[in-house]
């Protein structure tokens, strides 16, 4: 377990025990993660509020939660996707789902490195960009790299086999590497400011570089 999981573990406990001080903590830990996931499942405008409906589930129920800091991370990712299909169906939308998911569950990636590309992937702007990708990659993508959950974790998020997530993963970040790749294709519809092809974002070369080294081991 990295220090900060066993930081996020204790943290947990701390806060099941009425410690608020521990729960704020796991709240800075683990809330950008959520927010960047209900990003790819509602629009930007809904982001907020069912994040917020979300962590009042979390905190209600977090007294019959049990494990370790992945495990929580899970945990509040299945909170969070639920709460944003429930406002889903009460819009009366559905998520778009892109690929055949059939497909994937029968072509598992041999290689998994969505965690090199974590630090790359922080920024507003690779976020907007993760929007682009089908449903079910911008989904695997941000579980497995912003989450940070592994195949197994993402896969009881998604109700999916593990080798499926990490095949929509692996693919979700080619498509990255090749949006990020081409300055013109990626900056469709984008703020000036915002585009891609900002020499100065070395973070955003990296999923570039990340996702060759994927290809290389497939």
């Amino acid at each position: 377990m990295q220090p900060d999981d066993r930081r996020l573990t204790v943290a947990v406990q701390a806060a099941q025990d009425g410690d608020e001080a521990a729960f704020r903590t796991v709240y800075r830990a683990v809330h950008p993660r959520l927010l960047g996931y209900v990003r790819t499942l509602v629009s930007e405008a809904d982001v907020e509020d069912v994040t917020s409906e979300a962590w009042l589930q979390i905190t209600r129920d977090l007294a019959r939660f049990s494990g370790d800091a992945d495990r929580f991370r899970g945990w509040a990712a299945r909170i969070a996707r639920n709460r944003a299909l429930d406002h889903i169906r009460m819009r009366g939308r559905r998520p778009a789902i892109g690929g055949d998911e059939s497909e994937l569950a029968d072509t598992p990636a041999t290689s998994d490195t969505a965690g090199e590309a974590l630090e790359a992937l922080g920024t507003g702007r690779t976020m907007q960009l993760i929007s682009r990708l089908p449903q079910d990659q911008a989904e695997a993508v941000v579980l497995r790299v912003v989450v940070g959950l592994d195949a197994k974790s993402a896969a009881e998020v998604l109700g999916k086999r593990p080798g499926a997530v990490r095949t929509a993963a692996h693919r979700g970040l080619r498509k990255l590497a090749e949006l990020i790749g081409d300055p013109q294709r990626a900056g469709d519809h984008l703020p000036e400011q915002q585009r891609p092809g900002d020499v100065a974002d070395s973070r955003l070369r990296g999923v570039t570089e990340s996702a060759a080294r994927t290809q290389k081991d497939m």
